[in-house]
Order: structure tokens, then sequence, then C-alpha cells
């Protein structure tokens, strides 16, 4: 079995310890998440694993010559179109089955075994690569990012940061490595691309280590969580949401352990001195020999994290927002138009949609940056107005950390110093200016600001984008402890289904309003689409070139002896015999999951409905790839 094997890796910048004495292991079939807090050098140990940085000391291996493919946050296209960028991932698929076409043509003329075993061998490759639907495969990838037929042929270059870096995640997908390293792979990816990528990603054979502060994500997708934490990694088995429970469950163990060591401690010592020069001495000095020799535990350290609060929301008139008719337009291009709802005191209500829809548009009308081209915004009596841009346009970028605080706030050196290390900014991160820093400090500087205001009607555009998860959840934690009425755009999931109760939506060039939170949302959406009630959303694929084949799986059909094999006649006997087989095969494997499926409905045992969730993943998988073969031998007939 192909895997990686990291032993004992560590990497400083300078005197700063990155990471220490790093051992993992990832093998194929695994879906390992890496988390931590920003900084603590998750995107550094990918990049050492993957060998464009140097570590310090230790190893990385990779067994069976397995292939990676690196997806990073950034990168240069130089002046490829983005047809070229993801041909480029089809270049090992194109020489194996050129030498494969090379080798039936010598097999004709010779029965030399050692042309037919390389042919063997290399039909392996071609098929676990996905050679017999690689152009199908490819259609069907650019389509679930996002990408039109109109894209192909601009240049790659000329796209957004965010579409680069999903024409990047893209050329990894189809060109299909044993392993992938993705850093951050749902960053700019709107909510049903996401959800595309989950289902790619579990059904994905080979092995995967990827960064996400996703959690939602993170339990749809992994299989295995690695914390990086204090410098080192703790391997735990499950996804993000088990992960947590075993985290907190160890933390709370080893500090009793510690606390109850220290009860042990303090009553010897105290034995100690009071026998060490009485009848009782020669115990006392036991004792002593025994506290020597003890292997003393150090306390469980837990990471700082941010001082985030609201102060209780004042109170506001009933009708907090009445949003009637509203329209945006940039030229004469229509963003939206015919937007009403309304916003009354405490209503927590979340907006979604896909990216370039117009949700950040809508929230720069509604607060008075944008101009509307039609339509109304009426505020309600004692609105104190909270507004978090995801672009952080209230930051000024050539003032220091400590000087934007001081000035908007209107207070002291020493006031500011004090509120700033609440947000973990502190020595001489407060005079770094505010156009250096991260995404992830301008968005703690972003709330910081938003939190001094005192609002009691909050209005924000992707709060969480570039925080890290023990961040999200103190703001998460922050809101529902607010008791105002806030508004929210958000891809996160997670928050979405912590803390709204209604759910808007642009969806059909329309928009629509859902009583519930993101999990209302998509059962009750499911449930129109079902019904026929909300039209099915067409989706535009790119222009086919060659292979007209549809492969509706992740997993790539078998294919017959020769990859570009012509007489269909001749396949013919051949192809009827395997489509029999098949239908039995069909029919056996769908008897297995009826099986599961009444097991499952009948079975309590959280352990037991673990492993007949995973059975039944299998099985449904198994039923794909088999459907996929009898479409193939079915087309050798017609």
């Amino acid at each position: 079995m192909a895997m990686i094997k990291v032993a004992g890796l560590s990497k400083a910048f300078g005197i700063e310890t990155i990471f220490k004495n790093v051992t993992f292991t990832v093998a194929e079939g695994q879906r390992v998440g890496l988390v931590g807090r920003n900084g603590a050098g998750k995107s550094t140990l990918l990049r050492c694993v993957m060998g464009t940085m140097e570590a310090d000391s230790g190893s990385v291996s990779v067994t069976d010559q397995a292939t990676i493919g690196y997806v990073q946050q950034s990168i240069d296209f130089g002046a490829q179109t983005l047809r070229e960028v993801v041909e480029t991932a089809w270049e090992d698929v194109r020489r194996i089955e050129h030498e494969l076409e090379d080798l039936t043509q010598r097999m004709g003329r010779t029965s030399d075994p050692a042309l037919l075993e390389r042919y063997a061998k290399l039909e392996d490759r071609f098929e676990r690569l996905g050679g017999y639907a690689y152009e199908t495969m490819t259609r069907r990838i650019m389509v679930g990012l996002g990408f039109t037929e109109a894209d192909w042929d601009r240049a790659a270059n000329n796209f957004s940061g965010g579409q680069k870096t999903r024409i990047n995640l893209a050329r990894a997908l189809v060109r299909r490595p044993d392993f992938l390293l993705l850093d951050e792979p749902t960053n700019h990816l709107d909510i049903a691309m996401t959800e595309w990528l989950e289902d790619f990603l579990r059904s994905y054979r080979g092995g995967i280590l990827l960064v996400s502060h996703d959690r939602y994500f993170l339990d749809a997708v992994t299989t295995d969580i690695l914390d990086l934490e204090q410098h080192r990694v703790t391997s735990y088995r499950g996804n993000y949401s088990a992960f947590s429970k075993k985290k907190a469950a160890r933390l709370h163990a080893d500090l009793r352990a510690y606390e109850k060591q220290q009860e042990e401690i303090a009553q010897t010592e105290a034995y100690i001195r009071k026998y060490k020069a009485g009848i009782k001495a020669k115990q006392a000095r036991g004792r002593q020999s025994q506290l020597d020799r003890l292997e003393r535990l150090q306390k469980p350290v837990t990471e700082t994290t941010l001082a985030f609060s609201f102060r209780p929301a004042t109170g506001t008139a009933e009708r907090v927002l009445d949003v009637q008719e509203l329209a945006a337009a940039y030229g004469d291009r229509t963003i939206f138009k015919d937007i009403s709802f309304l916003l009354r005191r405490g209503d927590t209500v979340g907006i979604i949609g896909p990216n370039g829809i117009g949700k950040s548009t809508l929230l720069s009308v509604i607060t008075g940056e944008k101009t509307p081209a039609h339509g109304t915004v009426t505020f309600g009596n004692r609105v104190a107005l909270g507004y978090y841009s995801q672009e952080h346009t209230n930051l000024h970028p050539s003032r220091t950390v400590l000087e934007e605080v001081m000035q908007e706030y209107g207070c002291g050196e020493d006031d500011a110093r004090h509120i700033l290390g609440g947000f973990l900014f502190r020595g001489d991160d407060v005079y770094r200016l505010v156009g250096q820093l991260s995404g992830g400090e301008q968005a703690r500087l972003a709330l910081l600001l938003l939190l001094l205001e005192e609002p009691n009607v909050l209005i924000l555009d992707e709060p969480t984008n570039h925080l890290d998860i023990p961040t999200r959840e103190m703001i998460e934690d922050a809101l529902l402890e607010f008791g105002g009425t806030y508004l929210v755009v958000s891809h996160d999931r997670y928050l979405l289904d912590r803390l709204v109760q209604r759910t808007l939506s642009f969806e059909d060039g329309t928009f629509r309003e859902y009583l519930g939170n993101y999990s209302y949302w998509k059962e009750k959406r499911k449930e129109l689409l079902e019904t026929g009630r909300i039209p099915i959303p067409e989706t535009a694929e790119p222009r086919k070139k060659e292979n007209t084949a549809t492969a509706p799986s992740a997993d790539v059909p078998p294919a017959p002896p020769s990859p570009r094999a012509t007489d269909s006649f001749r396949a013919a006997p051949q192809a009827a015999k395997k489509i029999a087989a098949l239908e039995q095969e069909i029919a056996r494997t769908e008897a297995t999951i009826t099986m599961i499926e009444t097991q499952i409905a009948q079975t309590v045992d959280a352990d037991a409905l673990t492993e007949l969730a995973e059975s039944l993943s299998t099985a449904q998988e198994k039923l794909a790839t088999q459907y996929e073969k009898w479409e193939h031998w079915a087309q050798m007939l017609d």
C-alpha cells in the first residue's frame, strides 16, 4: 500500500520553533485533516512534506513511487489559458495512452511475455489515473468548481485570486495523484462548490492531507485529524467532531492527573517536613528518595484565546430593518432586483447564495456604502448599526495597529494596548502597519473595532473568513450572547447552523426566504426540487473535444484491452457476456445495500452505526462503479 511517512520532522525560522519532532503517516484511502491555530505552521508543514521547503531535520518518504499533488493558496500561471493549465494535468495520462497503443501494435507482431507484463502494469496505472474517462472527468470537475464554457480560453492569470485558487485545485483533482495535499481548499468556494468537493473527496481512492478551518467540511471529509499545537502534532482517529470531543476529554484527564499528582507531592512534602528529624526520619528519607525519582507531569497548556464579547444590546424599535423592492446595478448590468424583507427586533438572519450573485453588494446598499438602483432601505428607531465588511473597508492601511485603535476609539496608549492584548496583539505587534497584517490579523482588528462601537444591530459580511477554528467559535459564542439583531452573509455552514433562525437565499434568479438555519434550508430545498415546486438549476459544461462518454462517479470505468478499440463488431460478443455478468453483480450489490439500510434502521448503538455507515458508503461506491462498467460495455453494442 502506498504511504507518506513523516518521521521526526522539525522546522524553525531563526530562534522561533515552528514544529518539532513531527511524526505521522498518511496511507491510501486515509483523508487526514491538519488543524491548528493561525500561525501554528500548518502550511509550512505541508510545504515540507511536499518538498517545496526544506525541514531542519527529520525525513519524508513516499512508498511505491506514489505521486503527490499539492494545492497551495497562491500560484502564477504565466501566459497559459484556463484550458492549457488544466490540460497539463493530462500529460501522464496521454503519455501512458500512447505507450499502450504502441504496445498493442507490438503485441500483435510478437508473443513476448515482457510486453504483456508491461502492458498490464501500464493499463493498471492508466485506469487509476482515470485515463478512460479523463476528458469527461475534467468537465465534471470544472463545472463542480464553478467554471463555464466561456471561461476555458481566458488567460488564467486574469481570473480573480479566488478563481485562481480554484483553477489550481481543479488541475490537481484532474491529475488524480496517489496523494492530494490541500491547503485551505474551501477558501473562495461557495456552499454548492464546497459540497461538490466534499462528495468528490469522499470517493477519492488516494490519500489526502488537508489544512482547513471549515468544521463542516472537516466533518464531511476526514477520517483522521492531526492537531498541530505547541509545536507538536497529536493524531486522532475520526472526523473533526470526534477529535474535538477526544481532545477535550484528553485535556480534562491530563489536568486531573496533574492535579492529583500535585496533591500527592504536597502530602509527601508535608510528611517529610514533619518527620525528617523525628523517630520516622528513616521513612521520611525514603519518601524523599521516592519524590526525587518521581517523573513529574507537566501542567497541560492551552493556547491563549481572544477575549471577545459584545456588550448586551440596547433596545431598538420592533421593526429594525425594512427592505422594499431593492435593486442594484453596475452600469447596464443588473446585480439583483425586487428584494424585499423585514428584520424585527431579535431576528438572526443568514444570507446565502453562489459566488458573484450580489450578497456583499446587497449589504453595501443596505449600509449606505452603495446607492441602490431602485427600492428603499429603512432602519427603525434607536438602531446603533455595526457593519463588518469582508474587505475591511473601515481599516486604514497606513496606520499602525496601535494608532488605529487610539484614533477610532479615542483612547490613550495604555488603554489601547490593554484592549489590543485581548485580541492577541501584544508587544511590538501593535507597531505593525495595518496594511501589512495577514488576512486573519486584519479580521481580528476589524472585529475589535466593531466591538468598540457597542452596536445593537449587526450586519456581517463573511465574519469568519481567514479566522481559525477557536476564534470562529469565540465569535459564535459572542453572537449567541449578544441579544441584538443581526444579518450575516456567510459560507460557513457551521456558523449558519448555530446562529441563524431564518435564511434568505439567492437562487434560480430569485430571492427566497426559509424559516430555519442552513440544515433546514438544505432539506427544504431538496424537498422543493424533488416535488417540482422550484426548477432544477442548469449547469454549463465546457466544450467537448473528443471523448463524449459520461462518467457520473469519481471512479472511472475499466476499458477493453486496447485504449483505442474501434472494432465494435468483434467486441460485441465479449460485451454481451460482460453485461450479463455485471447485471448479476449489480443485483447482488443492490441487495447488500438494502440489507445494510435495514440494519441501520434497527440499530441504536453508535459504534455499530458508524461501521454500518462505512459499509453502506463502500457498497454505494461499488454500485456506482458497476453501473459505469455496465454503461461502458453497453456502448460497445450500440
